[in-house]
C-alpha cells in the first residue's frame, strides 16, 4: 500500500493495484473517549485486512454508514452506490419482501478501504458465500445480555453453547461482539436454507435455556427474558450482524476479537480496541484461521427441533418485518395479548399481562437512560422492587434513523405502590426524515429509498 496526501479533503491510497481515494482523511470519527480520524480507521482496518476479509470475503455486504462519526446516527444501506469503482463486485440479493439490492462484495483490501471511507466502521456481511445465495455456510449464535447481566454470565453461557456443539458435532468459533455481548459462528455445509438454518439456532438456544435456566433465555419478548439471550432469529434471511475484526461505536473504539476457547474465561471486552488489536493480530494471527475448513451438519440440531415439534413446542416468534411463518404463535408481545379467548381458541395456556410502563424516548441512549434515573427518583419506592430484567431499554429502528425507548415491567412492584403511566421523559423519538445523502421519493402504492450522493 502506498499514499499520497494532498490536502484534508482527500488522499490517493495504491492498495494491490487499485487507487481508493480516501476524502476528509482528517475528520474525526470519535471524540469523547478516544479520538480517531477516518483515515485512522482506514488504517485500523487495512493493519488486520488478512483477518478481516476472511469474514466478508466472497459475501454480499450490507453498508451500515456512520457518515458523520460514531457517535452519530447511522443508516443502512442495501443497494450498492452507483458511483462504485468498476474493480468492485457485486450481486443481487432478494428479500423477504420480495424486493432485491444490488449489494457490494469485498474481496480485498482495496474494497475494505473503499466502504471504510464510506463511514462502514462495522461490516455487515450476510452468511452466505455469492456462489449459493439461497444456503447459508455459516449458523449464528448470538449471545445477547439483558441490562445489568454481567460478562461473567455472557461467558459461562458461551462455554454451555461450545458444549452443546460439540455435542451435536459442529465446532463454535467464538468473538467478542464488540459491545457487550459474544458471538459463537459455526461453520456449516451449504445444504439447509435460511428457514432450516434459523429452526436449528431456535432447538440450540431452547436446549441451552434447559440446561441453564437460570442463565439463558430464548426467548424473543424482551419482557419476558432474563439473564443472556441467545438470538435465534440472527439466522434469518436478511439479518447480519458485526463480523470480526469490526470497529463498534462505542467510545473507547473496541472491536469484535476473534478468541481461541481458553480464552474465553479471562477475556475482557474493553481490552480490544482499534489500538490494541493491530499488535494482538501482529503477535498472534488470526484465531479464526483454521474456520472455513471445519464445516459441520445441522442433521442433529435439526433432530431435536422435530422432538421440540412433537413435544408440542411450535416456532417461535420471527422479527417484525417477515411475513407471518406456518406454526408461529401470534407476533404479538404477552403484555398487548388481547383477549383470553383468543388465547384459548389458540389452545396455549393463558400468559400473564404485563405491567408495563414507558418512561423514556429519546434519540440519544443517555438522555434515555438519564430519563429513567429521573424516574426512579421520583418514584424510590418502587424503584427499590424492580430486578435487574425489568428495565427494558429497547433499540428502536426506523427506515432511516434510531431511537432509544425504555420500559419498566413492574410485576413486582405491589399493585397499591405501582406509579401510573405518565409522559415519558424526554419523549422525543426521531423525526421521520431521510439522513443528508437520501432521497425519499413516495410513489402511488409504495415507498422507496435511492441514495443519490454520498456524504462524507
Amino acid at each position: 500500500m502506498s499514499g499520497s496526501a494532498k490536502d484534508d479533503h482527500s488522499e490517493l491510497l495504491s492498495i494491490n493495484g487499485h487507487d481508493v481515494r480516501i476524502s476528509h482523511p482528517g475528520k474525526l470519527y470519535f471524540t469523547q473517549q478516544v479520538q480517531l480520524s477516518k483515515f485512522e480507521i482506514v488504517r485500523y482496518y487495512l493493519s488486520v485486512a488478512a483477518g478481516a476479509l476472511k469474514g466478508i470475503r466472497d459475501r454480499p455486504i450490507v453498508l451500515k454508514r456512520f457518515v458523520n462519526g460514531a457517535e452519530a446516527d447511522a443508516f443502512y444501506q442495501k443497494r450498492a452506490p452507483s458511483d462504485r469503482p468498476a474493480w468492485l463486485r457485486t450481486i443481487t440479493l432478494s428479500f423477504p419482501s420480495g424486493r432485491t439490492a444490488e449489494e457490494v462484495v469485498v474481496d480485498d483490501a482495496a474494497g475494505l478501504a473503499w466502504i471504510v471511507n464510506l463511514g462502514c466502521i462495522e461490516l455487515h456481511p450476510h452468511p452466505v458465500r455469492s456462489g449459493d445465495l439461497d444456503h447459508p455456510d455459516e449458523m449464528r449464535v448470538d449471545l445477547d445480555p439483558g441490562p445489568g447481566v454481567a460478562w461473567d454470565d455472557v461467558r459461562r453461557a458461551a462455554m454451555e453453547v461450545k458444549a452443546l456443539l460439540e455435542e451435536v458435532g459442529l465446532r463454535g468459533w467464538p468473538k467478542t461482539s464488540g459491545s457487550r455481548g459474544m458471538h459463537i459462528n459455526a461453520r456449516i455445509h451449504p445444504r439447509w436454507g435460511f428457514d432450516e438454518v434459523r429452526r436449528a439456532a431456535l432447538a440450540l438456544s431452547r436446549e441451552i435455556e434447559r440446561r441453564a435456566p437460570a442463565l439463558a433465555t430464548s426467548k424473543w419478548w424482551k419482557e419476558e427474558r432474563h439473564g443472556v439471550f441467545l438470538d435465534y432469529n440472527q439466522n434469518a434471511k436478511d439479518r447480519t450482524t458485526a463480523s470480526a475484526y469490526s470497529v463498534r461505536p462505542l467510545p473507547d473504539a473496541r472491536v469484535s476479537a476473534p478468541l481461541d476457547w481458553d480464552e474465553v474465561e479471562s477475556c475482557n471486552p474493553a481490552d480490544f480496541t482499534v489500538f490494541t488489536m493491530p499488535a494482538r493480530f501482529a503477535a498472534v494471527g488470526d484465531r479464526h484461521d483454521g474456520m472455513n475448513s471445519a464445516p459441520g451438519s445441522l442433521d442433529a440440531l435439526l433432530e431435536r427441533a422435530a422432538r421440540d415439534e412433537r413435544e408440542g413446542l411450535g416456532d417461535a416468534p420471527w422479527p417484525p418485518h417477515f411475513r407471518k411463518m406456518e406454526g408461529e404463535a401470534p407476533r404479538v408481545a404477552p403484555s398487548r395479548a388481547r383477549t383470553a379467548v383468543a388465547r384459548s381458541a389458540a389452545k396455549k395456556p393463558p400468559r400473564e399481562k404485563m405491567p408495563l410502563i414507558v418512561v423514556a424516548n429519546s434519540q440519544s441512549k443517555e438522555e434515555a437512560l438519564a430519563g429513567l434515573e429521573r424516574w426512579k427518583a421520583r418514584h424510590p419506592e418502587a424503584a427499590r422492587h424492580l430486578a435487574v430484567d425489568d428495565v427494558l431499554v429497547d433499540a428502536m429502528r426506523g427506515r432511516f434513523t434510531t431511537w432509544t425507548r425504555i420500559r419498566i415491567n413492574l410485576r413486582h412492584v405491589p399493585e397499591n405502590e405501582r406509579p401510573p403511566q405518565e409522559t415519558p421523559d424526554p419523549d422525543a423519538p426521531p423525526e421521520f426524515k431521510p439522513p443528508a445523502g437520501v432521497e425519499w421519493r413516495k410513489g402511488a402504492s409504495k415507498q422507496k429509498t435511492e441514495v443519490t450522493s454520498e456524504t462524507q
